[in-house]
């Protein structure tokens, strides 16, 4: 039985596996497919832009970002800190239907978009069928062989 291949599905599973350390944090984001692309949108608020490194290796896609606090290192009485700080990181694993080389990424107020293009092999594709009129059809031999436990034949 083949296994059906949902690319939507299985981007979200892969996009869903994070990259656990003591500081990480998840990164809420946003998948859909537009067309032969699909766009993951992946908010970073407060993120500096040169600390976000994204890398492909061996078809595991790695996004990294760190934010700091810009008052971290005073002397200051908090009153409440919800704001997190620390490493962001996100993992996931692309199957073989997408283009590898051909991944962007861009950043812009707080939100990291990543394009993923579909595989050219990957595509949908409709067949045409040739016909030739005039042609005749191929001979079809019957067995006349009734002993032939692999005849299809019907038993009367």
């Amino acid at each position: 039985m083949a296994t059906r291949f949902d690319p939507i599905r299985d981007l979200d599973r892969f996009f869903s596996e994070v990259t656990r350390t003591p500081n990480a944090t998840t990164l809420p984001m946003d998948l859909y497919r537009d067309g032969e692309v699909f766009v993951a949108r992946i908010d970073m608020p407060g993120v500096d832009p040169s600390s976000i490194d994204v890398d492909v290796e061996d078809r595991t896609l790695t996004v990294r970002a760190r934010r700091e606090s810009e008052v971290a290192d005073k002397d200051v009485k908090w009153l409440t800190r919800e704001r997190t700080n620390g490493t962001y990181a996100r993992q996931l694993t692309l199957g073989n239907r997408v283009a590898l080389d051909r991944i962007r990424a861009d950043y812009s107020d707080g939100v990291l978009t990543l394009t993923i293009p579909v595989a050219e092999e990957a595509r949908p594709r409709k067949i045409s069928v040739s016909h030739a009129a005039g042609q005749t059809s191929p001979e079809v031999v019957e067995s006349s062989s009734s002993d032939d436990p692999r005849s299809p034949g019907l038993d009367s």
